[in-house]
């Protein structure tokens, strides 16, 4: 409420206040120092003029002692924009995108976390949005070095002036200004800035002023000489996050700040930043809450309908489209009999909201048309040789519609689309995949049913998360292709004798929901008998428990994986097999609660696009609960995933027990993930209860871990490879 308050008083008490407030001079008198700020550079987006006009109003509320306005001194920057980039940025003279825990912790020491040598060397890649924020304000820094002004304010187009900002960086200026009388003068003076959480380490030059050694974030608004500037331009690349590499450098610039911030950042903006950071120090335990992770955005121009001839981005297109948040039908000959009885009619119960190479409708474009007069039509265009090879016609009825033509090769794909879609592309490239082609449907009610009992808890709001209260629809049933099933199996099992260290690694980490920290003692080998995962009471710094986990080194794509264990019973602890990976977050588990040992917890978790896309998205997933009919926490029982491009079955001692189709709610995991075995304590009573702390340690016997991935020379779309080599893992690992 405090801030809410500064940002009323700002907007609509400042008029009254600041003609009062800076009766004094702004800065400081050119004939009595020699010095005073020349220029102020605002680095604005040019897709952002709102900020620009709400910061010109700022400006143009504070004046010097001559009566001046601050903006007759500003100068807009167009800042780069992240959406600009076709592709993750490469390392150049002026950035160097990667950086590492070690880095950000020599900043923002987490004295409670115990981080291993590995997780701080780790390579952690910036986001596009901190590139951009990074090159931004180089461009600036080049501006002063080359410009005639001897100092200039530079800020970011979402901050807002103390009240007392005038007054307070006069007095600061002027002990700046008189200290520098003995020295060489200021290279930066920070006038926004957020300290450490353990405070910034520093020495008090005057009331007013001190020198930090390290522990300031934010650029929001900074004074910088220049002297300074080509100072910095002399130290680059950046490495890492510019606010981050910035402090690393305090040692070689003679670097100030006013006593408190007198430039804050907006609460009423949103930040349009995302932070590369996060999911290592989730890894660590320096984070142990996050808000829902949800995928908030959903598209206006709707429905969409896209076609086009073979082979030419179509199934590239359907990714695009679920990346911009449509719930997206693709690679299709015919509809489900439901949705497309819902489509004929107009109705707005339709599952999905845009239909990528769907053959039947083809032919059904007047009607479309007239059923959805404000529908959006793409065609994709074929490559020169794919229009050689095939023989395909635009759609009649297309004439006069709302259509554009896509070329997924086209390096300004996002653009292209974006543009006819009115929405914003995400900051990650065009996906790239092989069509799928027009696959053929079955009846989804010839499926077997199931005798588990089975209940649907609640799941993610998401687009690709089919809601359960959507009666009737029971997913999309592909029919098996000529060589489905024929592969060769690859079989690896380990009896869990040893840690076989090629295999796996036993995980020192942790996650937001986890109470514990992954130790890599708390996975006991036997020997002869598989290995016991632990729970442990244990004082470790950033949690009060220890627990156990096992991640293979190799990333696999689709196969059957299966492990025979005896669960924990212990409340509030899970025991967990599963498949994960993270950008974009894909998941497969199972999961046996300790206060319902006779349940069992199956989930997907769905998110689109293809390797590094940073859709990391959804919390709770789309989980069902299955009857087992025995105790887990009694005895040895197997427990599989079979995972296939078209459907996902689990079983429990040789019996199917729940299968899942596409859209069945969500889609089918696409990309390769790491197989994950662990025991530990969740935050979520929901999940398995309170944890009951005498109870502990919590005890779960793995006896045997199989891997059969499916052999890559047998399918013929590559659907399936041989496991991937292991790369280093700075994302998190949650069940």
């Amino acid at each position: 409420m405090a801030a809410l308050r500064l940002a009323f008083r700002l907007g609509h008490g400042l008029r009254k206040m600041l003609p009062i407030q800076t009766s004094r001079a702004f800065g400081v008198h050119r004939a009595s120092h020699g010095q005073s700020i020349e220029r102020i550079y605002v680095i604005n987006l040019d897709r952002q003029p709102t900020r620009w006009s709400r910061i010109k109003q700022e400006l143009r509320r504070i004046r010097d002692r001559y009566g001046n306005d601050l903006l007759s001194l500003a100068e807009r920057h167009a800042a780069v924009d992240a959406r600009g980039f076709s592709q993750d940025p490469p390392k150049d003279a002026d950035v160097d995108p990667y950086y590492t825990l070690a880095d950000q912790l020599f900043v923002e020491p987490q004295p409670r976390a115990l981080p291993t040598r590995f997780e701080l060397d780790a390579p952690i890649r910036m986001s596009r949005a901190e590139v951009a924020v990074a090159r931004s304000h180089i461009e600036v820094w080049r501006r002063v070095a080359q410009g005639a002004q001897g100092h200039a304010l530079i800020l970011e187009d979402d901050v807002w002036f103390h009240p007392s900002f005038a007054r307070h960086l006069d007095q600061a200026w002027k002990d700046v200004a008189s200290e520098s009388a003995k020295h060489k003068g200021f290279d930066i003076l920070y006038v926004s800035f957020m300290e450490a959480t353990h405070g910034a380490p520093k020495t008090f030059v005057s009331s007013h002023v001190f020198r930090p050694v390290r522990g300031l974030w934010f650029l929001s608004g900074y004074i910088l000489s220049r002297q300074g500037a080509e100072k910095l331009l002399g130290l680059l690349p950046c490495r890492g996050p510019v606010d981050l590499w910035i402090n690393h450098q305090f040692n070689v610039l003679n670097v100030r700040a006013t006593r408190h911030s007198l430039v804050r950042q907006r609460r009423d903006t949103a930040s349009t930043n995302s932070y590369s950071i996060l999911p290592s120090l989730s890894k660590i335990g320096a984070i142990n809450s996050e808000g829902a992770a949800l995928f908030n955005i959903r598209p206006t121009q709707l429905p969409v309908f896209a076609f086009g001839p073979p082979n030419s981005g179509q199934t590239s297109l359907a990714m695009a489209l679920s990346m911009l948040g449509y719930r997206c039908c693709s690679d299709l000959e015919e509809l489900p009999l439901l949705e497309m009885s819902r489509l004929r009619q107009g109705s707005v119960q339709r599952v999905f909201d845009a239909y990528a190479n769907i053959g039947c409708l083809e032919s059904m474009i007047g009607d479309l048309r007239r059923a959805y007069p404000q529908a959006k039509f793409i065609v994709t265009v074929p490559t020169a040789q794919a229009a050689v090879q095939t023989a395909w016609h635009i759609p009649s009825g297309l004439e006069g519609a709302d259509v554009v033509e896509l070329d997924s090769g086209d390096p300004n794909a996002w653009r292209t689309l974006c543009e006819h879609l009115r929405c914003a592309p995400p900051s990650c490239s065009f996906p790239k995949l092989d069509d799928s082609g027009q696959r053929s449907i079955l009846d989804a009610h010839g499926q077997p049913e199931l005798a588990r009992r089975r209940t649907t808890p609640q799941r993610d709001r998401s687009p690709w998360v089919i809601e359960s209260e959507n009666r009737g629809w029971s997913g999309i049933r592909l029919a098996p292709t000529s060589h489905a099933g024929e592969g060769k199996w690859v079989d690896v099992e380990d009896g869990l004798e040893r840690l076989d260290s090629l295999r796996w690694s036993a995980r020192s980490d942790t996650f937001t929901g986890n109470l514990a920290l992954f130790r890599p003692l708390n996975v006991e080998f036997d020997g002869g008998d598989g290995a016991m995962f632990h729970v442990r009471r244990e004082e470790l710094g950033v949690r009060q428990y220890s627990a156990g986990a096992l991640s293979s080194r190799a990333s696999y794509l689709y196969g059957r994986f299966e492990s025979t264990f005896r669960a924990s019973n212990v409340p509030g602890v899970i025991t967990g097999f599963f498949l994960h990976r993270n950008s974009p977050h894909q998941e497969i588990d199972i999961e046996i609660a300790g206060n319902m040992p006779s349940r069992l917890l199956v989930n997907v978790f769905y998110n689109p696009g293809g390797e590094g896309a940073q859709f990391d998205y959804g919390y709770r997933g789309a989980p069902s609960h299955i009857e087992l009919g025995f105790d887990a926490s009694k005895g040895m029982h197997r427990y599989a995933i079979e995972w296939t491009p078209c459907e996902i079955r689990w079983w429990v001692d040789d019996r199917l027990v729940h299968r899942r189709v596409l859209w069945d709610p969500t889609p089918i995991p696409h990309l390769p993930m790491k197989l994950h075995a662990n025991t530990w304590p969740t935050r979520s009573a929901d999940l398995a209860g309170r944890l009951r702390t005498r109870r502990l340690p919590a005890i779960t016997h793995v006896q045997s871990i199989r891997a059969k991935p499916q052999d890559p020379s047998s399918h013929e779309t590559r659907a399936a490879i041989e496991p991937i080599p292991a790369v280093p893992d700075t994302n998190e690992v949650a069940t």
